[in-house]
């Protein structure tokens, strides 16, 4: 099993106001941070460090000879501080309400300066790490080649926030607050069309009460209760609620028209999470201000979480960005590939 490693950043002090001595974890897979053109990657609200190899979150797109191919470059992915994956940072899940997504951008920004690191070819994230993704963006606008936010938005909508809201309140008067949190996400995280498709109102057998889509729910609930704690689902949850690049700024198109990476927009047409009509005004309002932006959309029954299913799509828009570094690096020896 990779080993975590982990950085000291004392006396951090939160847009709120607070002072925090936080722990930052991190792992790196592929080639070393200063042999390679280095992609940051931010994980999803569940998600973790572990995105790729054995168990990885995100291996359908990275490793070896994968679509962001760990042969040629260094991946590097920080846990948000009380994820829970470290063990670490319980004074922060005390007061998860101090902190929102700009401090979360910041901490890594301050973990990169740590490692000493200045540029990176990419900065990846689906979900809330793509918001996060944005955040970090608009602090260093020279700081990456391309900027890939998927599934995401630079701003938690109305929408999104009552959505939060309501896992917020599972989360502190449920008896059973992660599954049943889990259950009503999962009902955002796909489509009707979707459940129907996979269930067709079936049962496991015709003398039987139970749905099947009632007894998927149950599993995706009782499955990340094995694996998440409590404080981490709340933590995680509100950093979502909190995504605004614009906070206490100017306009999104002034400020996101500062960002110098090239910005590769990828929704999703049955999300319902973040819709894709708020990434496609993204997309109009930016490119009047900005010529490298592009948008992609995936085309699933699947909603928001396409991106963890529609690999063929994803990685045919993300090759023609990856594979460009082919041509110009060696690959990577065999014994230090991605486990």
């Amino acid at each position: 099993m990779k080993k975590i490693k982990q950085l000291s950043i004392n006396g951090y002090k939160t847009l709120s106001g607070q002072d925090y001595d936080i722990k930052l974890s991190y792992e790196v897979f592929g080639r070393q941070l200063v042999e390679a053109p280095i992609i940051l990657v931010n994980h999803a609200l569940t998600g973790n460090s572990n995105v790729c190899g054995l168990n990885g979150w995100w291996s359908d797109l990275i490793g070896p000879n994968k679509c962001i191919d760990t042969n040629y470059y260094c991946v590097l992915a920080f846990n948000v501080p009380g994820n829970g994956y470290d063990n670490s940072n319980n004074i922060i899940t005390e007061n998860y309400k101090g902190f929102v997504a700009r401090d979360i951008a910041k901490l890594f920004s301050i973990g990169l300066d740590l490692l000493n690191i200045d540029t990176l070819f990419a900065i990846i994230g689906g979900s809330v790490g793509g918001g996060i993704a944005w955040e970090l963006a608009t602090l260093r606008p020279k700081l990456a080649q391309h900027l890939i936010p998927i599934a995401s938005d630079w701003k938690s909508t109305d929408w999104l926030i009552s959505n939060c809201y309501i896992q917020d309140l599972i989360l502190n008067h449920s008896n059973n607050p992660i599954a049943d949190a889990r259950i009503h996400a999962m009902t955002l995280y796909r489509t009707p069309e979707s459940l129907a498709h996979k269930f067709n109102r079936s049962k496991k057998t015709s003398e039987s009460e139970i749905f099947n889509v009632e007894s998927w729910l149950n599993h995706h609930g009782n499955t990340l209760e094995k694996r998440f704690n409590l404080s981490a689902y709340k933590m995680m949850n509100h950093i979502l609620k909190t995504i605004d690049i614009t906070r206490n700024r100017m306009s999104f198109s002034d400020v996101a028209s500062k960002i110098r990476s090239n910005i590769h927009i990828i929704t999703i047409n049955s999300d319902l999470f973040f819709k894709p009509e708020e990434n496609w005004t993204t997309y109009v309002d930016l490119k009047s201000k900005k010529e490298n932006v592009w948008i992609h959309e995936i085309k699933s029954i699947h909603g928001h979480d396409a991106f963890l299913i529609e690999f063929d799509q994803l990685q045919r828009f993300l090759n023609p960005i990856f594979s460009e570094i082919k041509t110009v690096n060696a690959p990577l020896s065999e014994v230090h590939k991605c486990a």
